[in-house]
């Protein structure tokens, strides 16, 4: 049976995520099989694995750091906000339906089972398991029937590592306050400290350390400093959001729309030095880019709706009409069709006309598409014809089915996992729309980038994509990797494995 140990936060964006992919590292390049799990994870951003069931990207993340294939057992259950009050539960990779935050909180002890299921299961293949946390262990009125902080590190028996932002002010006040608002037990449960995204001198520290020492009876294991490392975050609090990426001569806006998911997808984008990818969320944002980008969302309809009434649809419309290209993906290329109807309630219920970019129609139906795929830029009309061609890698999840009237060119054609190859998306002039998720992580980006400079009149020299989305991310796990180790007492974390969840006080 793996040993264990959780990484928890004193609040969201804390840097769980990237603490729990760091250990996962460590442990592979010290010789160790290691496997990241969150038993429940509230995220827009998943992934399809092979065997076409969801999970959230942070597990992905995580595995790829270990070297391991991701699989949904990482991840049993995942929360994806469908408004302010509900959310689509999906367990074991399969959709349950939409629940009510209060309706789910009564029920959530019976996925007890679920969870234990999948955590036994990797624990019987691995020689760690590198838990994580959801948001705050000290949220005391959900203290009751947790499973995902202390209710889950006593499930799996293990000791926990509490790490506090400094990074947002108030880091000894977080982690004393999380220690003190524990019972005892859960006290018992913590085998030390970590300061996170630190920045400056840490002698600076050392009294402030010494005293939240003596004051929680609890070891700081380690001050990590903020690192500069590129790599998948799913978090909504996500900075690239606020501050986009890049500083190249090519501008490209990516429409921050209220349930944006799967962000990730345009990673590639940032990575490409002729390109600035900025996040907007209101006309006056927006301005005039080379790229307007339509990413995914939970809720098509909304969000769309609220494109409307912000004034962002009219901008984007008078900015195709004008020649700028557009691109939409899942949610996006369902938005710049004619209609979208939900005949079921899947999301809204009812009719609402689209932005009437494609001659297309989506119809949503309960069932969700999930699959990985493979497939072939075809043979596009103007400006995206420099994508003709390509070929492409990723996944589908969406609910909706959407159908091409004439007049439009297949965007590509797709071959799932498993299935037959179809064509998928829909091309007009500076218009395309896809379902394809990673559509940019084999190259396309480069190719977009250098495109769009040359239409904006850059001189741009002869040169190939350099290195490629796995070899960069490969680099950056072993960047974070080698930070969080010179900078946390790994012997300590080592002792606290052995030891296992006993008792850590003082």
């Amino acid at each position: 049976m793996a040993k264990a140990i959780m990484i928890q936060g004193t609040a969201s964006n804390s840097g769980k995520s990237f603490l729990a992919a760091a250990l996962c590292r460590i442990f592979r390049q010290d010789g160790l099989r290691a496997a990241p799990f969150k038993s429940q994870n509230m995220a827009l951003n998943s992934f399809i694995t092979k065997e076409g069931l969801e999970m959230g990207r942070a597990q992905v993340m995580q595995a790829e750091a270990a070297g391991v294939e991701p699989s949904v057992r990482m991840n049993p259950i995942l929360l994806k906000p469908t408004s302010d009050m509900g959310s689509q539960v999906i367990v074991n990779g399969e959709v349950r339906g939409v629940m009510r935050a209060a309706d789910y909180f009564r029920c959530k002890k019976e996925l007890i089972p679920d969870i234990l299921r999948a955590y036994e299961s990797l624990a019987a293949e691995y020689d760690v398991i590198v838990l994580e946390g959801a948001g705050s262990p000290a949220e005391i009125n959900l203290k009751d029937g947790d499973i995902v902080n202390m209710g889950m590190a006593r499930m799996a028996n293990a000791p926990v590592l509490l790490a506090g932002d400094i990074d947002r002010g108030g880091v000894f006040a977080s982690l004393y306050g999380t220690v003190a608002l524990l019972d005892k037990a859960e006290q018992d449960q913590i085998a030390g400290l970590v300061i996170n995204k630190f920045r400056g001198d840490p002698a600076i520290l050392r009294p402030g350390l010494a005293q939240l020492e003596a004051l929680t009876g609890k070891p700081v294991l380690g001050v990590v400093p903020m690192l500069s490392v590129e790599l998948d975050d799913e978090d909504s609090l996500s900075s690239r959001l606020q501050t986009g990426a890049g500083s190249g001569p090519v501008d490209v806006a990516i429409l921050r729309l209220p349930r944006l998911s799967n962000f990730t997808d345009f990673i590639p984008l940032e990575q490409e030095p002729l390109l600035t990818v900025r996040y907007v969320s209101s006309r006056s944002q927006l301005g005039a880019p080379d790229l307007i980008i339509l990413p995914g969302t939970k809720n098509t309809m909304a969000d769309l709706l609220w494109l409307r009434q912000s004034g962002l649809e009219g901008a984007v419309q008078r900015l195709a009409a004008s020649g700028t290209p557009v691109l939409g993906v899942c949610g996006g290329y369902q938005m710049l069709g004619e209609r979208l109807s939900d005949p079921d309630g899947a999301e809204e219920g009812g009719e609402l006309r689209g932005m009437g970019l494609l001659p297309t129609e989506t119809v949503f139906r309960p069932q969700k598409t999930r699959t990985q795929a493979v497939g072939t830029v075809g043979a596009l009309p103007g400006f995206f014809s420099c994508l003709s061609s390509l070929s492409l890698a990723g996944y589908e999840i969406h609910m909706g089915r959407t159908t091409v009237a004439g007049g439009a060119s297949p965007f590509c054609t797709l071959s799932p996992l498993g299935g037959e190859p179809k064509q998928d998306g829909a091309c007009v002039g500076n218009v395309c729309g896809t379902y394809l998720h990673g559509l940019f992580d084999e190259g396309a980006a480069h190719t977009l980038a250098r495109a769009l400079a040359a239409r904006k009149g850059l001189d741009v020299a002869d040169g190939d994509a350099g290195q490629s989305l796995a070899a960069f991310k490969e680099e950056q796990y072993d960047l974070l990797a080698d930070g969080v180790r010179r900078n946390l007492d790994m012997n300590a974390i080592y002792d606290i494995l052995e030891r296992g969840g006993t008792t850590h006080g003082a």
